[in-house]
């Protein structure tokens, strides 16, 4: 059972070599996040789809719903990102609420203006956030995500490998669980005004 939630919580984008090896496996993301083996989220310091510098503390007081994808993915990111979207539109006032931040595993494509571009299609307060690799690398392991960039027939046309969680954390910033991938909208509403009481 756990290797097929390992394997579906993985976006497998097409590739064979790695250009370099991830700190953990997709599996083993997974029993962190299953079984509480370590802290998971922590400090960001990265810039916002407006250029703004953000760290998690801005967040104090809502909800957040972090999610860590790219926006060159052909699959598994958006189709989580509709789901969030239509999560916020579903929670109606409640929305104020719940910050959603899209992290990309992309620096070197997703620049703030494409994000800026590309999120708004999902929902309007989707925050993108961006950095350098190493911030966007330290904000991963924070979160326990497995991401492995995969050559391409060509330059620049390169995959991402990553886990696709969603990540739901409290006013406080503290972890209170994950929606795989493919939850719906309905069943996050469902969870997220469980924590909003």
């Amino acid at each position: 059972m756990r290797t097929w939630v390992a394997a579906l919580a993985l976006a497998a984008c097409a590739g064979a070599h790695a250009a370099e090896e991830p700190k953990r496996t997709a599996g083993e993301s997974m029993d962190i996040l299953m079984w509480n083996r370590e802290a998971v989220g922590g400090p960001f310091a990265l810039t916002d789809h407006h250029g703004k510098r953000r760290t998690d503390a801005d967040f104090r007081g809502r909800l957040m719903l972090v999610y860590f994808g790219y926006t060159f993915c052909p699959d598994v990111c958006p189709t989580d990102l509709l789901q969030i979207g239509l999560a916020m539109t579903k929670l109606g006032k409640a929305a104020k609420d719940v910050q959603p931040l899209f992290v990309t595993l992309d620096p070197e494509r997703d620049k703030p203006r494409h994000l800026a571009g590309y999120l708004p299609h999902f929902h309007p307060r989707l925050l993108g956030l961006t950095g350098t690799p190493a911030a966007i690398a330290a904000a991963a392991d924070a979160y326990k995500v497995y991401y492995k960039k995969v050559p391409g027939l060509s330059p620049g046309a390169y995959t991402i490998d990553h886990t696709a969680f969603i990540y739901l954390m409290d006013r406080k910033g503290r972890y209170l669980g994950f929606f795989p991938p493919g939850t719906t909208a309905e069943r996050m509403v469902e969870l997220i005004r469980q924590q909003l009481r």
